[in-house]
């Protein structure tokens, strides 16, 4: 097992995550392969491709309108952990959403004095747990102390991946020897499911719009059969769109605002977490219901949820609260070259979604 850092400098990420050559399926093949049974997602891949001029734009503009307010929400969520954890700090981001979030923080802590914060990123995948051999790693052979990992991801939805968590990490705590903490950090939880986030806002954090290419050229984490019992879960390295990368230039954009923003209020087990669990609860309920929505896993809330529907699954449909919002441009863009519909909901509590073509 072999740590690498992707497309990322290594002062900002150690994947440890297993790099490998996987043949991919087209979108509709991967649909009918996980929605009838015979495959889970975690072992297919679909085809990724480089944004076009017009969508780059899109994530430049989103990054130069939010750089100042992420910057700020990370700067709050790096506070909280010097006051909340003991040092040496180590961030443990779910690959890959969590990634550039991870690699954020981990800049705002050494901003802060932090000098000996670390950063990995590693595999949780839902219904197959966390990569134990990845904690294993991290505890065992870079030795960072138990007390010190705050896991960390870049928003929540439903909730799948931060119940995901605590189910992994209980079962960590009642097998092995070292206790590890099981809350959830967030910059936006809009599902109000994590223990501790920075804003419970639908807004389009600009990493939560792109793939690989801001996320250190990695894909999505992979779980097959080529994975044995000692290695570390498993990704594609994207070799061939270093030119389009943007993984370090985001970076860079955001964490230049650390010196001069204010940090965030961190909000943690909040009456607005309560309500937002609740809106979120009602609204999933009336989606299921309008729409006859049989598998709660084809109804993706939020900006970034409903992105990665339009770009790496079968969309049925979109959902937009108001479509002059710059915060779903990109989703308007995404649509009408695939081809999607798209209803306007005003009443909606957040400012989109998508929901999954059901092809079983």
């Amino acid at each position: 097992m072999s740590p690498f850092s992707g497309g990322y400098r290594a002062e900002d990420t150690v994947f440890l995550l297993k790099p490998m050559a996987l043949a991919t399926v087209d979108v509709a093949t991967k649909e009918r392969l996980i929605q009838s049974g015979r495959r889970h997602y975690s072992e297919l891949l679909a085809p990724e491709k480089a944004p076009d001029p017009q969508y780059l734009e899109l994530f430049e503009a989103l990054t130069s309108r939010y750089a100042r307010r992420l910057a700020g929400e990370v700067l709050g969520l790096a506070r909280y952990l010097i006051d909340a954890r003991p040092q040496p700090i180590t961030v443990v981001s779910l690959a890959r959403a969590g990634t550039p979030i991870g690699a954020l923080l981990v800049r705002a802590l050494r901003q802060l004095g932090q000098s000996d914060a670390r950063h990995y990123s590693i595999s949780i995948i839902r219904d197959r747990g966390i990569d134990q051999n990845a904690l294993k790693f991290v505890l065992r052979e870079e030795k960072r102390p138990a007390a010190g990992l705050a896991f960390v991801d870049g928003w929540t939805a439903k909730g799948v991946i931060a119940g995901e968590l605590r189910r992994a990490l209980a079962d960590w705590n009642a097998r092995q020897p070292e206790r590890l903490d099981a809350a959830l950090h967030v910059v936006s939880d809009i599902g109000g499911v994590a223990e501790v986030a920075a804003t419970h806002d639908d807004y389009a954090i600009p990493s939560g719009i792109l793939n690989a290419t801001v996320s250190g050229l990695t894909s999505r984490s992979i779980l097959n059969a080529a994975i044995g019992p000692d290695d570390f879960h498993g990704c594609v390295f994207y070799a061939d769109f270093a030119p389009h990368d943007r993984s370090t230039w985001f970076l860079d954009r955001i964490s230049q605002q650390f010196a001069s923003v204010t940090a965030a209020p961190i909000q943690r087990d909040s009456g607005q977490r309560q309500e937002r669990r609740r809106a979120m609860r009602a609204f999933l309920e009336r989606l299921h219901g309008r729409y006859r929505v049989d598998d709660r896993n084809f109804i993706k809330p939020g900006v970034a949820e409903a992105t990665r529907v339009l770009l790496r699954r079968l969309p049925d449909l979109l959902l937009l609260r108001d479509p002059t919002r710059p915060d779903v441009e990109h989703l308007r863009l995404l649509a009408e070259q695939k081809r999607v519909s798209v209803v306007i909901d005003p009443d909606m509590p957040l400012q989109a979604a998508a929901l999954i073509k059901d092809v079983s």
